[in-house]
């Protein structure tokens, strides 16, 4: 079946609250935090261009990741990557990696990019991409996006901790360590 990765639009905001279902399953099913995001969340983050969406050839959702800035758009996240359950293990979770990293690039040339994620085949996928391990102290100090760990299930642990260290690992994207870019490219809805 074939699977096509775009940057989402408003045509897919009847998808914002299967794909947040999907993340609060795929949470509880891994043991995992995760920050929720609500269907409203998600449609905002279509609607500005700023999410990829993979949808099958049927028309079933597959997939999903957004971007967000930080600091004066001087850090984008790459968050709440996610692969429906029928649509994993096809390698559909590298392919929304790597459009959401380019799709950040192209909004934000000269924004260092960052993730934090609990899962070993993110981290593979963000060192693929030139991403390096980093301590929380590399990442945005923006007191925003750190409040929305609070509904993760682990935010105590970040809390107790200062907001320095939690159970996530922190990952940076640099565009001054990096001269050139592979150039894969960004596909937009039409």
């Amino acid at each position: 079946m074939e699977i096509e990765v775009m940057v989402a639009d408003e045509s897919h905001a009847k998808f914002a609250q299967e794909i947040c279902d999907e993340v609060y399953i795929s949470a509880q099913e891994r043991g995992t935090g995760i920050a929720k995001r609500t269907p409203e969340y998600v449609i905002e983050k279509m609607k500005a261009g700023k999410a990829v969406i993979a949808i099958a050839e049927d028309g079933r959702f597959a997939g999903f990741s957004y971007i967000e800035t930080w600091g004066g758009k001087q850090y984008v996240a790459n968050s709440g990557l996610i692969v429906a359950h029928p649509f994993r293990g096809v390698g559909l979770a590298k392919r929304i990696k790597e459009q959401i990293f380019l799709l950040s690039r192209r909004k934000f040339p000269q924004a260092k990019i960052f993730s934090i994620t609990t899962g070993a085949a993110v981290m593979k996928m963000n060192y693929e991409l030139g991403f390096r391990p980093v301590p929380f102290s590399e990442l945005t100090n923006d007191p925003e996006f750190w409040k929305g760990c609070q509904g993760c299930r682990n935010f105590q642990i970040l809390e107790k901790n200062s907001y320095r260290m939690c159970l996530c690992t922190g990952l940076l994207y640099d565009p001054k360590e990096h001269i050139a870019i592979n150039r894969m490219e960004v596909r937009i809805a039409q």
